[in-house]
């Protein structure tokens, strides 16, 4: 079959020496996708994805499109340079940074007589290689399998076989397409049925941390912004942080303690890219899931590069896109803090613009950490409710559940009764008022 159909179509064509690949960049200065990021911009990102997962790019370039052609994508005599720019180079791989339809793709691999991947075949390689938990492994194999059916299409020899009837039922019986179409369709129901189980329990620990509970602090943003080098400076764990893109692709939390006392869950989650293949924003559902059920989200960007803003926007785009789905609420720009990340790079925190609200930090100096986690802190407060509770002197264990869990503004003891007033998160409210019903000590 095409290349599409194989799960690490980088490594095939190479033997035991380095991967050679070549990378082209289809410019369309028309495109809405485009408009506002300079090609070579895109170019470079296109260039670290592939060098991400250890390939050599040995040629790129930026082709100029002036119209899709439906059988090569680009013009023919463009073809035939980078064809023999390939050859020279003795290119193994080489990486269109657009979506191919599967005819487009196989004829490029005649003309440049070597393997050729699209955008979404090399974001999948890539998810291929770095998932390490079984829901990720599970995602990335369901995202393989639900590109490999789109690239089922009569456009190999081998298709064109038929399969003897069964039984007595006799006839031509089933081509090569319609028993690849079965086996990815029963197999990609049979994976589905296990991520909904992994869901399942995804779920129940979030119910067990909602009963403890601890607020949760969502990490988000493009990827290489330096989200997992933040959660380690922060928590103190030690989760793979690499400069390149999607270094993590399984959700990771560690325990955080914040200026006021108060603990929260923080939460590493897969960075974010412009034109994210649709099989993969579907197959890791889950993952944005717990950016969903965040209390706070952290937007880290890398204030350094030069397309910032245009991956805020890329990011925005998805989170908007998970409202109108129904997976985030549509308040979720409320109870966000804008991180700018790098700032080493820039001269320090009092060198980056901010916005309001925002917070300059570096993951690697330290710079600007305190303030981000008093930042988290104030956002926190901000959803608080101000209660007043009446408890006996006795129930001790009740007073010091408020003070662990929120903010007692005022206390008044008596003989007979403690009067506190506590700011409290909605949850931890009525968690508190079911705790007390049930020892019988309510307010």
């Amino acid at each position: 079959m095409s290349s599409a159909n194989e799960n690490h179509a980088t490594r095939a064509g190479s033997g035991t020496g380095p991967t050679l690949a070549a990378v082209i960049l289809p410019w369309e200065r028309v495109s809405n996708r485009l408009d506002g990021r300079a090609a070579e911009a895109r170019l470079a990102e296109a260039v670290g994805l592939a060098a991400s997962i250890g390939l050599i790019v040995v040629h790129s370039a930026v082709l100029p499109l002036r119209a899709r052609r439906p059988a090569t994508l680009m013009g023919e005599g463009q073809v035939q340079a980078q064809g023999a720019e390939m050859a020279e180079a003795q290119v193994h791989v080489a990486i269109v940074d657009a979506n191919l339809t599967p005819v487009q793709q196989r004829n490029l691999e005649r003309a440049w007589n070597c393997k050729v991947i699209d955008r979404t075949g090399l974001i999948l390689d890539i998810f291929g290689e770095r998932a390490a938990t079984r829901e990720g492994t599970l995602q990335v194999e369901l995202a393989h399998l639900e590109y490999q059916r789109s690239r089922l299409v009569r456009s190999w020899t081998h298709l064109e076989r038929q399969r003897g009837g069964f039984g007595f039922l006799g006839g031509p019986g089933e081509s090569q397409i319609e028993a690849d179409r079965r086996l990815i369709a029963d197999r990609i129901i049979r994976l589905k049925r296990e991520l909904e189980q992994v869901r399942r329990t995804r779920g129940l620990h979030r119910l067990a941390r909602k009963r403890v509970p601890f607020p949760v602090v969502a990490l988000v943003g493009y990827t290489n912004a330096g989200k997992s080098t933040l959660f380690n400076a922060l928590t103190g764990a030690e989760v793979h942080a690499q400069d390149q893109l999607f270094a993590t692709l399984d959700p990771t939390m560690r325990g955080l303690r914040l200026p006021s006392g108060r603990r929260v869950i923080l939460s590493d989650t897969v960075g974010f890219i412009s034109d994210l293949p649709t099989e993969l924003v579907a197959a890791f559902r889950a993952t944005l899931e717990e950016v969903a059920e965040a209390d706070i989200i952290l937007h880290v960007r890398d204030a350094a590069h030069p397309e910032s803003a245009e991956q805020r926007e890329d990011v925005l785009d998805v989170l908007n896109g998970m409202v109108k789905d129904g997976t985030l609420d549509e308040n979720w720009p409320s109870r966000t803090v804008e991180v700018l990340n790098k700032a080493d790079l820039m001269g320090g925190v009092a060198e980056v613009e901010v916005r309001s609200g925002g917070v300059a930090i570096s993951s690697i100096t330290g710079e600007g950490l305190d303030a981000l986690k008093s930042a988290i802190d104030a956002k926190i407060s901000a959803g608080m409710e101000t209660t007043t509770y009446s408890l006996r002197p006795q129930d001790g264990a009740l007073i010091a559940w408020l003070y662990q869990h929120g903010e007692v503004t005022d206390r008044a003891d008596g003989e007979e009764q403690v009067r506190l007033s506590v700011r409290l998160l909605a949850a931890d409210r009525a968690r508190f008022e079911r705790l007390g019903e049930a020892t019988g000590k309510g307010s």
